[in-house]
C-alpha cells in the first residue's frame, strides 16, 4: 500500500502502475477526482482499492476500471452482470457507461475517507439497493433530494443538542 494517496488521473502511467500492483496483489491508496460518485465518494475524498484475485464483481460493488472507448480510470458501481462483461454506472450520473469487460476492471472499492474518517454507506449491505436506484434512474431523483433535507435535519438538531 501506498504511505500516501496518489491523485487519480487517467495518465497512461498511472493506470499502468495502478494495474501492476493490484495484479501482484497489493491494494492502492489514492484521491478520488470527480463527482460521479457523489454522495458516496467525493471529490477529494480517499479510495482504498484491493485487487480482484479470485471472485468477480456482484452488482453493487463499487469498481475501479479502464473505459474501453476513452481509456480513462473510472470508479464507478456494477449495476448489471452479463456473462464477462458488467454494466457500469456513477451514482451521480444519468448514463452509465457501456458494457465493461473484465479484463477492464482492476479492483474493488474497500474503502473510502474523507477528512480522515470512514465513510461506509455505500460500500456495505445496502449497496445492492442503491445499485438497483441507480440502474432505474431513482437515485438521483429521489432519494438524493430526500437524503439532502434529512441531513439539514439531523445537523440542525445536533446543534441544538451541543
Amino acid at each position: 500500500m501506498f504511505p500516501t494517496a496518489l491523485k487519480a488521473d487517467s495518465s497512461p502511467a498511472i493506470v499502468s502502475l495502478l494495474r501492476d500492483v493490484l495484479r501482484r496483489g497489493a491494494e492502492c491508496r489514492f484521491q478520488a477526482n470527480g463527482h460521479s460518485m457523489s454522495p458516496f465518494i467525493k471529490d477529494g475524498d480517499i479510495v482504498t482499492v484491493s485487487p480482484i484475485l479470485h471472485s468477480s464483481p456482484g452488482i453493487g460493488d463499487v469498481v475501479a476500471f479502464i473505459h474501453k472507448k476513452t481509456g480513462r480510470l473510472l470508479i464507478h458501481r456494477v449495476v448489471g452482470k452479463n456473462g464477462k462483461s458488467y454494466l457500469t454506472k456513477g451514482d451521480n450520473t444519468f448514463e452509465g457507461d457501456g458494457s465493461v469487460h473484465e479484463a477492464n476492471i482492476l479492483g474493488y472499492v474497500r474503502k473510502v475517507e474523507r477528512n480522515g474518517k470512514k465513510v461506509s454507506l455505500g460500500l456495505g449491505p445496502e449497496s445492492f439497493l442503491i445499485s438497483l436506484l441507480t440502474r432505474k434512474g431513482l437515485l438521483l431523483s429521489f432519494v438524493l433530494p430526500v437524503w439532502r433535507v434529512f441531513r439539514s435535519i439531523v445537523r440542525r438538531t445536533v446543534r441544538l443538542l451541543f
